[in-house]
């Protein structure tokens, strides 16, 4: 062998030992993770995780950061067309509403094509402590220091701390380092909540950045704004979950001191780094937006957490919900002015008050037809709209009140509504909803955006709303023929895998192709079933649900209700956790129920989790308030994501998915639907009307009202009156329970009541709602009011909407309430029925309630 050849490989060797000698190591009980210094910087070399039985090594580790860089502001306008997979304009102009949102959200910050990067690795490292090293590179661009650290109260988590130094003026951006990638291969699952959720790349945009179908192929940066959760999350085959969790204090504040600060864009988050390589992200700050630009000599800092965890998904996000952003301490916050019982007393009286409610009667085709003026979007409507909301709670109301001027002057008009909207003429539609909207100017009926009809449109006016007048009058045989048609025509619709159109145009035309329908279309199905008996329907409904299940609910996939958004997801993805749940209630199969939890869980992801509330002081509209008053934490949105109106308008205050949270919880134990219920639907009073009780629809409009939306307020009657019974039902373990009607349609998953007795501690019992004669001292105590089948037991169900003990006087005059007999006796029971305290009917009915408890005030009458 030649000497010098010896020499230098002896050389090489050493070198190569010395080097590999170059590591630095951090651990704790949950994490160990080395690094080690190549000849492009300091990487990752291993990285491990506890587990419960031992420690799982984690494959693809990197170490890489990434700095952007411009010289100039970006590009606010898209550089490029994004079409559908038919080739399309996405999407498309007719579609007012959505379209500049689009074009904001393709811009080329957002799909993370603007300015120069630079992708580097420190290159010197100091360990400070046992459980932190700072890391350092020198660029031309400036300095970046990152300080990483093992947490010792969230041992799962390493702190991050970056600082960057300019040397030259510009805009930067500063992603968060890559820890580790995941593989196509190796994906399960990964969400940005509120934009996506699903286990599978789609390359075509409009699909995934647009409706959530599939995870973007494409490193997208996504704004907070829309972003339900701050934390994006990926699922690994090989047994672990990684998410980034931002500072609290990075993402925007909404409402900053005394104005709508929403829209403003902090804090980028993504699935991937800037490599396209799956990896949990975030972007700070975002380039040409807030605090990025920066001259030379200036610097700028930001923390955040990588989480790394042996779970799913699921409890990742409960990890960045709770542990991080609070959420629970924020629902403690939460306190009533007006309490939810009150706000549907007087809303009764705003809806028995036509000019108020903007109810109409308008004459169609020989016959009057009555509905609620409705001033929003309708293609071809000259401000001449009418819609009826939710026709359980109509007939609800009718019945629980006993009030004539429902009965007389309202319920026969909407049912005549309900009659013309069905087509009842031969052809392809005959069955079919022609319309959930009638112009009474032009006399005809319309969908709410273009000529068009829609399989979801026959399950949600005919099916459902037809299914739930049917609980209140049985024995109307024409309404049970009208079932019947629209069932036959769903039926006829269905495809031979299971599956329904979108839509079709009057031409009988497929059309919106592009998209599937995921959503409840079967549901409409299952009320047939019910309501009719034929085993046919059941068996057409399971075919409907299997397929969603198979192709939407496994793969994040849905799809929404609401026209002028073009379908983007929305809350019919609660309602079909209902429906499911609905399924499974009837034949008992564990995958309908499965399935209701998964959807569930998914619609977790559209409520807001951030900012964390506080009891800082804001002014609105020159009232000052606290900050909790009008957080958005606890809200769901209509419709979030890059295209939703949660962009400009915020969440909604319209809680339909409270009732199906609270029976979630009640199901899985999973906390998170109770204080996710609680916290969208106490002390949320900054929202409602003083004069009406009515709450506005977008946070947007704070105490505004119900706007060009009169109808809601039967909406908010529905949804109100079906959480408070969820929560009686699960507070009374189950000893005071109602049926349930059918969901109603199109705003979630909230379902009727009042059509049949329930039962209170074995009592069988009518559920009443007193307009008049019952008052409660504290807002913060709910109450429900059951009478005895014979009359002689008024059983008021009092809920208390707060974490601490409270106590309440009540007052009832049962003249005014609609009864002529007198009070005989008074008992306090407990939750399980069981008799507390003896009650002088001459003293005020003063009661304690636990936190978050329930107790009953028996009133026997003579």
């Amino acid at each position: 062998m030649n000497p010098k050849f010896l020499i230098y490989s002896l050389l090489f060797l050493v070198s190569g030992n010395l080097l590999a000698q170059q590591t630095i190591e951090l651990s704790n009980d949950q994490i160990q993770i080395k690094w080690t210094q190549s000849s492009g910087g300091w990487i990752i070399s291993d990285l491990s995780i506890r587990t419960e039985e031992n420690w799982k090594k984690i494959e693809h580790t990197s170490g890489e950061y990434v700095l952007l860089y411009t010289d100039q502001k970006p590009e606010i306008e898209p550089q490029e067309e994004l079409l559908t997979d038919t080739g399309d304009p996405f999407p498309g102009e007719s579609y007012k509403y959505i379209v500049p949102t689009w074009a904001k959200r393709t811009a080329p910050v957002n799909l993370n094509t603007a300015g120069k990067e630079l992708k580097f690795y420190p290159d010197k490292a100091d360990k400070l402590t046992e459980l932190s090293v700072k890391f350092t590179k020198s660029t031309d661009w400036g300095e970046i220091s990152s300080v990483w650290t093992l947490e010792s109260q969230q041992a799962t988590d390493i702190t991050i701390k970056q600082v960057m130094k300019s040397t030259q003026a510009g805009y930067y951006s500063l992603a968060s380092p890559t820890l580790v990638t995941i593989p196509e291969s190796e994906l399960q699952w990964a969400t940005v909540p509120g934009y996506f959720h699903g286990n599978k790349l789609e390359d075509i945009l409009p699909l995934s950045y647009g409706y959530g179908n599939g995870i973007p192929a494409r490193p997208i940066i996504f704004s907070e704004s829309t972003a339900s959760t701050l934390s994006p999350i990926i699922t690994s085959t090989e047994g672990f979950t990684i998410a980034v969790i931002p500072d609290p204090s990075l993402g925007r504040d909404p409402w900053a001191e005394d104005e709508n600060t929403h829209a403003n864009w902090q804090l980028g988050l993504s699935h991937m780094n800037r490599s396209a390589q799956l990896s949990p992200s975030i972007y700070y700050p975002v380039l040409g937006e807030q605090e990025s630009e920066m001259k030379s000599g200036e610097s700028m800092s930001y923390g955040f957490r990588v989480s790394i965890q042996d779970m799913d998904w699921f409890t990742m996000l409960n990890h960045a919900v709770y542990d991080i952003y609070k959420f629970k301490e924020g629902v403690n916050l939460r306190k009533n002015t007006q309490s939810l019982s009150n706000r549907v007393e007087n809303m009764h009286d705003y809806l028995m008050d036509p000019v108020t409610s903007l109810w109409r009667i308008e004459e169609f085709e020989g016959m009057e037809i009555g509905a609620q003026s409705y001033l929003g979007g309708v293609v071809g409507s000259d401000k001449d709209a009418m819609k009826n909301a939710d026709y359980g709670a109509m007939w609800m109301l009718g019945r629980s009140t006993g009030n004539p001027q429902i009965q007389q002057q309202i319920l026969p008009y909407a049912l005549n509504f309900k009659l013309k909207q069905q087509q009842t003429t031969d052809g392809f539609f005959k069955g079919a909803a022609i319309g959930q909207y009638y112009l009474y100017k032009s006399k005809k009926f319309v969908e709410e955006w273009g000529e068009m009809v829609e399989p979801i449109a026959l399950t949600y006016y005919i099916m459902l709303d037809i299914g739930n007048i049917l609980l209140f009058e049985p024995d109307n045989g024409e309404l049970k023929e009208r079932l019947k048609l629209g069932a036959e025509l769903l039926m006829d619709w269905q495809k031979s895998d299971g599956s329904w159109a979108v839509a079709y145009d009057r031409d009988e035309t497929e059309i919106f192709k592009e998209v599937k329908d995921f959503r409840p279309t079967f549901y409409g199905l299952l009320v047939a079933y019910k309501l009719l008996g034929d085993e046919k329907y059941l068996e057409a409904a399971r075919k409907g649900a299997d397929w969603f299940i198979a192709n939407g609910v496994e793969n994040g996939s849905f799809l929404g209700v609401c026209g002028d958004a073009k379908y983007v997801p929305d809350f019919a993805t609660g309602q079909s956790a209902q429906a499911f749940l609905d399924l499974y209630e009837v034949i008992k199969v564990d995958a309908y129920l499965d399935a209701a939890i998964q959807a569930a869980k998914i619609y977790t992801t559209h409520i807001y989790t951030h900012p964390i509330p506080s009891q800082v002081e804001k002014t609105v509209n020159g009232k000052v308030v606290q900050d909790w008053e009008i957080s958005q934490a606890g809200l769901s949105f209509e419709h979030g994501g890059a295209l939703g109106s949660a962009n400009g308008n915020g969440p909604i205050l319209l809680a339909s998915h409270a009732g199906m949270f609270i029976r979630m919880y009640e199901m899985t134990g999973e906390r998170i639907f109770a204080d996710m219920a609680r916290s969208a639907t106490i002390g949320r009073d900054a929202f409602v009307n003083k004069e009406t009780s009515v709450a506005s629809y977008y946070w947007r409009a704070m105490d505004a009202g119900s706007g060009p939306f009169p109808h809601h307020a039967w909406w908010q009657i529905g949804w109100i009156t079906d959480y408070l019974m969820a929560e009686v039902e699960l507070r009374s373990n189950r000893n005071i329970i109602f049926p349930r009607g059918f969901i109603t349609p199109k705003v979630g998953p909230h379902q009727s009541y009042g059509f049949a007795p329930g039962k209170v501690f074995g009592k069988t019992s009518n559920l009443r709602i007193l307009p008049k004669g019952l008052t409660v001292s504290n807002p913060s105590i709910e109450h429900i009011v059951a009478e005895s089948i014979d009359g002689k037991t008024l059983q008021i169900i009092l809920l208390n909407q707060h974490y601490q003990k409270q106590n309440g006087t009540l007052e009832l005059d049962l003249e005014q309430a609609g009864f002529s007999d007198s009070i005989k006796s008074i008992q306090l029971l407990d939750s399980n029925g069981k008799l507390t305290k003896k009650i002088d009917t001459s003293e005020n009915y003063s009661v304690d309630i636990a936190g978050f408890g329930l107790v009953v005030l028996k009133i026997e009458l003579l």
